[in-house]
């Protein structure tokens, strides 16, 4: 796909869950519950190949007049849903301006309580990474560091331009906000990813700790 950063950019907005649609082998990308953007994916390599996303109709139907690689929504409502080929020559800022449309036409059709409580809770959760870390209490954060989520796992302690393992298998591989979604927790991967400078005893303690802050 041409939009590489595309995953990457929605899932920086506040509040926003993805899932895969296993019998359209579609990438949803929701709000509140309610899709906002899907990446459709092929059954044979399994590569995106339209990129649908809500607008408003009007503009819709002007878009889909200038660039003839933006057509009606791919297997959805003609009028308020469009697709973007994947492989097409639509700008990438163009994009990121539609995909913020659509984010916001869909938070906007939520109730002002489903709303405040959806951008609130975000906003709490930026600073607890998807493996129970609280970003706010390291002494990296704010200087070596912005947080788990605000770099989207590209921490300082990853390799270079790589995602810390656990955010890849948590949030890349299976598409959870949080470990705390996953049966395994805490997993090898988290019990195998450990800082050096803790004993034994305060390892555990620090897992325990984390496990407790994701289960709520």
């Amino acid at each position: 796909m041409k939009y590489e950063w595309l995953d990457e950019y929605l899932m920086k907005k506040p509040g926003v869950t993805r899932d895969l649609q296993k019998d359209w082998n579609w990438m949803r990308y929701q709000i509140g519950g309610k899709m906002f953007v899907a990446v459709c994916r092929n059954w044979e390599d399994n590569q995106p190949y339209y990129i649908t996303l809500k607008l408003d109709p009007l503009e819709g139907d002007f878009l889909r007049k200038q660039y003839e690689d933006i057509i009606p929504g791919y297997y959805m409502n003609k009028i308020h849903w469009n697709s973007v080929k994947a492989d097409g020559e639509v700008p990438d800022d163009l994009l990121k301006d539609l995909l913020d449309k659509a984010y916001q036409i869909v938070l906007g059709s939520l109730s002002k309580k489903k709303q405040k409580e959806i951008l609130e809770a975000a906003k709490k959760d930026d600073l607890i990474s998807c493996c129970g870390s609280d970003c706010a209490s390291c002494n990296c954060y704010g200087e070596m560091c912005r947080g788990c989520n605000a770099v989207c796992g590209k921490v300082f302690h990853a390799p270079e331009g790589k995602e810390c393992p656990i955010y890849a298998c948590c949030r890349t591989q299976n598409g959870f906000h949080s470990c705390g979604e996953c049966g395994k927790l805490p997993c090898d991967l988290i019990l195998g990813t450990r800082d050096p400078s803790f004993s034994d005893e305060e390892f555990r303690k620090n897992v325990a700790e984390r496990v407790k802050r994701l289960k709520g």
